[in-house]
């Protein structure tokens, strides 16, 4: 049995294979437990900021990363240990065979690990979100989703940086050199996502509006869906979805419906020329006598704001508090009803919108 482990094959012994096929398996076999404990002391480091979470969630979260990390960590180190065969030392492209296997191994390693600290961010937000909801502020939701998706592009590149580093074996400080001498040709060509990047910190931190409130900027009225890195997203009144850059929607003039005290109508009458002066004004009391029973009409006025050649022009105009759209339109609808009910008894005629065509006499 002895002799049987000492044959070489590859450069190494089978005893040697052995042994890194042994602590392979034990990590397959004790993964889940390994991960689990190891989850439950990560949890007790945040578990000061982690009230109201349970520790089954973070476990649950984190645990999958964690199992991968371990099997890829122990592999990576046992296979360290043989020796590298003379037989595959061939070069591809100038570039060594041996190479092509560290940077592919280390660079799987670096990506589980990363995969690790994204979800451990995931559970930070999810925490930060359940507090988010309790508090009247309904603002800061947004907020931690932002800066969620923020952190997750700064480890990326973070991780993006160690596989430079510990893979490829560049110079990262050459690489920041280089860069400084780009930063400028850089800046230019990412202008615009750099100003909609600032934009974005403007929004969070001025709150000129946030997730939930009917917004009208350049001709576009909607409801903000998600404020994002480098854009707002807007469901519109027609049910579309549409992104707009948040430069856009600092340096526009927004107006934020959901902050408005009131909802205004105005009802413009033309009525007939021939209508005479007391009709006009008996219809006047008798639209203001009709709002003042509307409980929801908070203030109105009615009055003959104009005099043309064709037409008397009667303004009507009633305000109620921020309602929603659909009893708005209900209300503005039965006073437009009301209105035409008390024209008809009254007789009192809108101007006809026809034009008299004069047809020239022959001479």
């Amino acid at each position: 049995m002895k002799e049987f482990l000492d044959i070489v094959f590859l450069d190494n012994s089978l005893r040697s294979y052995l042994y890194v096929l042994l602590a392979i398996f034990l990590a397959v076999i004790f993964k889940r437990l390994v991960s689990t404990y190891t989850a439950s002391l990560l949890f007790r480091l945040v578990k000061k900021m982690a009230k109201g979470v349970d520790k089954v969630s973070f476990v649950n979260l984190v645990v999958a990363p964690l199992q991968t990390f371990l099997v890829i960590l122990v592999t990576v180190v046992s296979v360290e240990k043989l020796r590298f065969p003379s037989v595959l030392n061939f070069t591809i492209y100038k570039v060594s065979f041996r190479q092509v296997i560290d940077v592919v191994s280390i660079g799987i390693l670096i990506i589980s690990f990363i995969w690790l600290l994204l979800r451990i961010i995931d559970f930070v937000a999810m925490i930060l979100h359940q507090r988010a909801s309790i508090a009247a502020d309904q603002s800061d939701n947004q907020l931690v989703v932002f800066f969620k998706d923020f952190f997750k592009v700064l480890i990326v590149l973070f991780g993006f940086l160690l596989i430079l580093k510990f893979a490829l074996h560049y110079e990262i400080g050459s690489l920041f050199t280089g860069l400084s001498i780009a930063t400028a040709a850089i800046a230019l060509a990412t202008r615009e996502s750099l100003e909609n990047l600032i934009a974005s910190f403007i929004i969070f931190f001025d709150k000129p509006f946030t997730t939930g409130d009917q917004v009208k900027v350049q001709n576009i009225t909607g409801t903000v869906e998600k404020i994002g890195l480098r854009s707002t997203r807007i469901r519109t009144d027609q049910k579309t979805f549409v992104t707009v850059p948040n430069k856009q929607m600092v340096d526009s003039i927004m107006d934020n419906l959901s902050l408005r005290t009131q909802r205004k109508a105005t009802i413009q009458l033309e009525l007939h020329s021939g209508t005479s002066r007391g009709s006009v004004n008996d219809l006047v009391l008798q639209i203001q006598n009709g709002l003042k029973r509307k409980d929801k009409i908070e203030n109105h006025s009615v009055f003959l704001s104009d005099i043309s050649k064709n037409a008397l022009i009667v303004q009507v105009e009633f305000f109620t508090a921020s309602i929603p759209a659909e009893d708005f339109n209900a209300l503005k609808q039965e006073v437009i009803f009301s209105i035409i009910d008390l024209m008809s008894e009254m007789n009192i005629q809108l101007v006809s919108k026809e034009m008299e065509i004069l047809v020239p006499r022959e001479v």
